[in-house]
């Protein structure tokens, strides 16, 4: 039996266990699995990067204490705080667009003390404020909701095309795109969308940047420039191709380690893993993302309320965007935007706003009874 002495004892280590073990099991198996395979990938493509492959292990264990943080917030906590996140994103945006800095040709940070990039803000700013939006509507939804909760959407996006950043701003579209499908938009105003955009394409293809129309000319033949624009699709695809089934083995990747493969450590990083591991490797990343993917749509299914089951759904289904962009990308079948692949390819900001989504995820899993009861 327990003496009394050992009771105080106990409470302390099981409030200990509550805080410290916190995360969904099935999520970490999988996301540890995908970590493995991302720090076999980069370990071998940094290996003229002095540092980087250090980097990657230090933005893990960012990534790790993000996760667990945002795990222990109540889903109730992040729903008050979604208009003032969205309205400090949209603040920084502006920002950006007035006093920004330019790198690359691009106007994307702003300095605060700290050089940060407001726009990967947005890539969850976003869902969290039309998922507040639409819980506040619950059992009253109208199609001017559906109306609003787009154009609040839009405004940041307008902000990120500005920059230019295509990628970014394909990813915070599609994120508050989630969020309304899933809030009940019809499928009949979604097919006409899709016939409205088809039908614009033109006006679309006008107001693109020529870096942009570059792009999906490449797209469409990379052999037009193939020491230029289409040297990244060209040599993605030929490493690809070389992996073969079983690939040429880890470290021994020709196209990467002879300098072929450009941005190999972070938007390219599948093309490394895909010659090193091949046709086995892919599809054993590809099962892992899928067993993501279905985990987090489990967790949005069992979530107890309007608001968490959006939140919960638009993380899951940007995931599965991330993933399919940047795969699309490497092999060649959609234009190169600078998407990273989700907890393989290197990168700070984007790993830590990857783990701040799935330590989301772990807190409405958790906190779902406590709703409930």
């Amino acid at each position: 039996m327990m003496s009394i002495a050992d009771a105080p004892r106990t409470m302390i280590l099981e409030s200990l266990k509550r805080r410290l073990f916190i995360f969904d099991r099935s999520l970490t198996i999988i996301l540890g699995l995908i970590l493995l395979l991302g720090c076999l990938a980069v370990s071998s493509a940094a290996m003229d990067y002095p540092g980087r492959f250090e980097g990657h292990v230090r933005n893990i264990a960012l990534g790790i204490l993000v996760m667990w943080v945002a795990a222990m917030i109540p889903p109730q906590t992040l729903m008050r705080f979604a208009v003032p996140v969205y309205m400090v994103g949209v603040a920084l945006l502006v920002g950006v667009a007035l006093f920004g800095l330019i790198k690359n040709g691009a106007r994307r940070w702003i300095n605060v003390g700290v050089i940060i990039q407001p726009s990967e803000i947005m890539k969850l700013a976003v869902p969290l404020m039309l998922a507040w939006y639409f819980q506040k509507r619950e059992g009253m939804i109208r199609w001017r909701d559906f109306v609003i909760a787009a154009l609040t959407a839009l405004v940041p996006v307008a902000l990120i095309l500005r920059q230019p950043d295509l990628g970014t701003a394909t990813l915070v579209a599609m994120a508050g795109f989630f969020v309304i499908f899933l809030a009940g938009l019809s499928w009949r105003l979604i097919l006409g969308l899709g016939v409205a955009g088809m039908a614009s394409l033109p006006l679309v293809w006008s107001m693109l940047h020529d870096y942009q129309r570059t792009r999906v000319m490449t797209l469409i033949d990379p052999t037009t420039d193939p020491l230029g624009k289409g040297f990244h699709i060209i040599q993605s695809t030929i490493a690809i191709g070389s992996g073969g089934l079983i690939g040429k083995g880890w470290l021994n990747g020709t196209q990467s380690h002879l300098e072929f493969i450009p941005e190999r450590t972070t938007d390219f990083i599948f093309a490394v893993f895909s010659e090193e591991f091949g046709l086995v490797g892919n599809g054993v990343l590809l099962v892992l993302y899928l067993l993501l993917i279905g985990r987090g749509l489990m967790i949005a299914a069992n979530a107890p309320t309007l608001f968490s089951r959006l939140l919960a759904g638009a993380i899951t289904l940007s995931l599965f965007v991330y993933a399919f962009v940047n795969m699309g990308m490497v092999s060649g079948i959609l234009p190169v935007v600078g998407v990273p692949l989700p907890f393989v390819s290197y990168g700070g900001t984007a790993f830590v706003t990857l783990s701040l989504a799935v330590g989301t995820l772990m807190s409405i899993h958790r906190h779902r009874k406590l709703v409930q009861t």
